[in-house]
């Protein structure tokens, strides 16, 4: 099978270095060629808890797409995403994008409609991949995000990972609200 390039949202409000580690250790195991985005804080979004870190990966994977969810789902129980005893949200992994697919697929639709909703999904996948477009509304994203008028809190947050920083000091100079 060939290999499709795929782009995946992380986010976590509990333990969330190591909840995230442990996700992109993962992670890393699935995807070829994979590279992180900085890493953001913001509130939390339609529940009420602690602040999130967020973060989107792209790779590429020969598997299908619904293997690889399938397989996003077992990472996420490793980090007991479905434990019953859970509060908050120890990981959460999207699949934003899978190749130019859009479309429903057995109820995972594609691309995942929080790219243009939130923040925390848009501004680092504006930075990660900002003249890739938009399968659906055309545009890069770096214009989505340039654009965006999203009311939603988020700032970059320092975050080391296999002992390199995520984040450049740059970034983390700025703040966006």
């Amino acid at each position: 099978m060939p290999l499709t390039r795929v782009y995946l949202g992380l986010g976590s409000n509990i333990e969330r270095e190591a909840h995230l580690g442990a996700g992109l250790d993962a992670l890393a195991d699935l995807l070829g060629d994979m590279r992180c985005s900085p890493v953001f804080e913001s509130h939390a979004v339609g529940i009420k808890s602690g602040n999130f870190f967020n973060l989107v990966v792209t790779g590429q994977t020969e598997l299908p797409l619904l293997e690889l969810d399938r397989r996003l789902k077992f990472i996420e129980a490793d980090n007991g995403r479905y434990a019953p005893e859970r509060r908050g949200l120890p990981l959460d992994i999207d699949v934003l994008l899978y190749g130019e697919q859009v479309g429903n697929f057995n109820g995972l639709v594609l691309p995942r409609a929080e790219i243009l909703k939130n923040a925390f999904v848009l501004w680092p996948l504006a930075l990660l991949a900002p003249q890739l477009q938009h399968p659906v509304d055309g545009r890069s994203f770096a214009e989505l995000w340039a654009s965006a008028q999203i009311d939603q809190q988020l700032w970059p947050a320092a975050f080391q990972w296999r002992g390199v920083e995520l984040t450049p000091a740059a970034l983390l100079r700025t703040r966006s609200s």
